[in-house]
């Protein structure tokens, strides 16, 4: 399982990462990967562009596009795409929330020493990934990967829950 940590590979080591993940699983092996990704017609740019996020949240932070990963997955691994599913939309909802509840905290956020330009680039940043995500320029992707031999019937109907 990778969670939001492929925004910290970078462009050029997407392949190593995804060769490795390969690597490490069984035949039978599956992998659910999560990231936040850019659209595909924004990608190009945005490997060649520094934004806001980059120079003040996260230096060398990098969103992958949803069609180059699975482009990188089917040319370098054996692994194949089971299921995938967005929600960026979601995560709008929750970046809001996030800002209601960084909003109420800044009297608390002051008392321990936390200046006024810390309060706006964070108030600026997660109101940025919030429109963002409503936009659809970013997302939010599950990927499950697996490997040939993972699944020899349906995925759904086969856990009891």
């Amino acid at each position: 399982m990778s969670i939001e940590m492929i925004e910290a590979v970078g462009h050029r080591f997407l392949p190593t990462y995804f060769k490795q993940c390969a690597s490490l699983l069984k035949s039978n092996g599956m992998m659910l990967l999560q990231a936040i990704t850019i659209r595909e017609q924004r990608y190009a740019q945005a490997k060649r562009n520094v934004d806001f996020i980059q120079r003040y949240i996260f230096p060398g932070g990098a969103l992958p596009s949803v069609a180059k990963m699975l482009d990188i997955v089917g040319s370098d691994t054996d692994m194949n795409l089971l299921h995938m599913e967005d929600f960026g939309l979601h995560y709008a909802r929750t970046l809001r929330l996030w800002h209601d509840n960084f909003k109420h905290a800044h009297g608390t956020l002051t008392e321990l020493g936390y200046d006024d330009y810390f309060l706006r680039l964070w108030e600026f940043y997660l109101c940025y990934c919030e429109g963002g995500f409503l936009e659809r320029t970013i997302g939010t992707a599950q990927l499950l990967l697996a490997k040939p031999d993972a699944l020899r019937e349906p995925l759904l109907g086969r856990f009891n829950a």
